[in-house]
């Protein structure tokens, strides 16, 4: 007769994966719900463009 005497040892590095990604998550919500806004950028845009104007049409001769 065998016994077997398996301590659930191979679910460790289960564990230790999903350990990581609990970490992981609590890291991203920290900085998601903390409410601590970036500075707002000011973004200044000019656009300066020429003087475009259309051609002159031919006048009509009359006939």
């Amino acid at each position: 007769m065998t016994e077997n005497t398996n301590s659930g040892g191979g679910n460790a590095g289960l564990a230790f994966i999903v350990g990581g990604v609990v970490v992981v998550l609590a890291i991203v919500a920290y900085f998601v719900f903390s409410g601590a806004a970036p500075e707002p950028k000011t973004v200044d845009v000019n656009v300066n463009l020429p003087e475009v104007s259309a051609p002159q049409v031919p006048s009509p001769t009359g006939g």
